[in-house]
């Protein structure tokens, strides 16, 4: 059983158990996190699609922590004036372990 839910802008697929990093929340290490953007539940050979989002459904998860991600690196080019710009960004992560997938049926 697995559901794909939405969050910070992007979709994740979970299944129970599983550890996911996603886009910063502002919740502490050790709490717990419901989110109820379900978009799809897949269970045994039955697939529940939401129209956008699954009603009654919801995915919670325990924030294990925050780190930041790899280093990605911006360049800046102009070919023959000798302009070169670089530039790194990180970006901060949360650290979810998925508790329960909740459904009504």
């Amino acid at each position: 059983m697995y559901a794909v839910f939405k969050t910070g802008g992007k979709q994740y697929r979970a299944g129970k158990g599983q550890e996911l990093l996603i886009e910063k929340l502002n919740i502490p290490a050790g709490n717990i996190i419901e989110f109820s953007q379900v978009l799809m539940i897949v269970k045994d050979s039955e697939m529940l699609i939401g129209t956008p989002f699954v009603s009654g459904m919801s995915v919670t998860a325990e924030v294990l922590g925050h780190l930041r991600g790899e280093k990605i690196k911006i360049l800046k080019f102009k070919r023959r004036k000798n302009y070169r710009k670089i530039q790194g960004h990180r970006q901060w992560l949360t650290s979810l372990r998925i508790t329960d997938i909740i459904t009504t049926n």
